[in-house]
């Protein structure tokens, strides 16, 4: 989001769809794209027709505002960031699951981890009663798909009305559930299945120094580029190519560890 350096905005794009292939196969990799593609295009459509900042004008349009290479350019720029920080926000409701949000904030801010795993906790469960619900409709005649608008919409009100008081009985259930188990008594513990070790720290090391040097390098304009009045910016100096070297590795850095974790499994398995 940070850095509009075009080579940081195709690195991050391209690492968060290898990333995302790798979590859930190439297939859903694939739908995500045919989500974000239409959202990237109608992001670099949409700018240059209310952006007409730049000094390269290529023509001017009917309203009588120019079209410029600058905007044009900025809005396939800003298309490729909004698609990187859509799917790597999709990898990360991949990985972060709710017990791993308890395991981090717990101790520290228990009321918020509670609300942010049970809001993506929720966020699946939803989908899948909401599959359930439809199905059920469908066998009933009551497809969401089919007959007049008006029907149509009658038969989505109903899926919806479904869908909300479940959620609500879903709330009671679980509100029940954590009385009966003595949240928010004194002295209450908290059960985790994961250890921080040694693997931990190195990965935590390398990923503050990746962003030492990234942050740096943004600092002092080395990773830094301008749209506007014209293009500015580092493309082909050492130490820039250094910095985008880094950062790419940052970016792959959870591609290659699952990688390299699944390629020890695959040793192990035939031994």
């Amino acid at each position: 989001m940070f850095f509009m350096h075009p080579v940081c905005l195709v690195v991050s794009l391209a690492s968060a769809i290898a990333y995302a292939a790798n979590l859930n196969g190439r297939m859903a990799a694939k739908r995500t794209l045919t989500f974000v593609l239409p959202m990237m295009l109608m992001a670099a459509i949409i700018n240059p027709a209310f952006n007409h900042a730049g000094e390269t004008i290529l023509l001017y349009l009917p309203t009588g505002n120019p079209l410029t290479l600058e905007s044009i350019v900025y809005g396939i720029a800003s298309a490729f960031m909004l698609g990187a920080v859509i799917t790597w926000f999709n990898c990360f409701t991949e990985v972060m699951t709710s017990d791993k949000f308890v395991y981090l904030f717990g101790r520290i801010i228990p009321s918020l981890s509670l609300i942010l795993s049970m809001t993506l906790r929720f966020v699946p469960r939803f989908k899948a009663q909401m599959k359930v619900v439809s199905d059920a409709q469908r066998c009933v005649g009551r497809d969401v798909s089919e007959g007049s608008v008006l029907s149509r919409i009658r038969k989505a009100a109903t899926v919806l009305s479904i869908m909300v008081t479940w959620s609500l009985e879903n709330a009671l259930e679980t509100a029940d559930s954590m009385k009966s188990r003595g949240y928010g008594q004194p002295g209450r513990t908290a059960f985790s299945i994961y250890k921080f070790d040694k693997r931990d720290r190195n990965i935590i090391i390398w990923l503050v120094i990746c962003g030492i040097v990234i942050i740096a390098a943004g600092l002092t304009g080395i990773i830094s580029w301008e749209y506007f009045p014209g293009f500015t910016g580092d493309v082909v100096s050492a130490m820039g190519i250094i910095v985008q070297i880094i950062y790419a590795l940052m970016c792959l850095t959870p591609v290659i560890i699952n990688k390299n974790e699944e390629k020890y499994w695959k040793e192990r398995k035939y031994e």
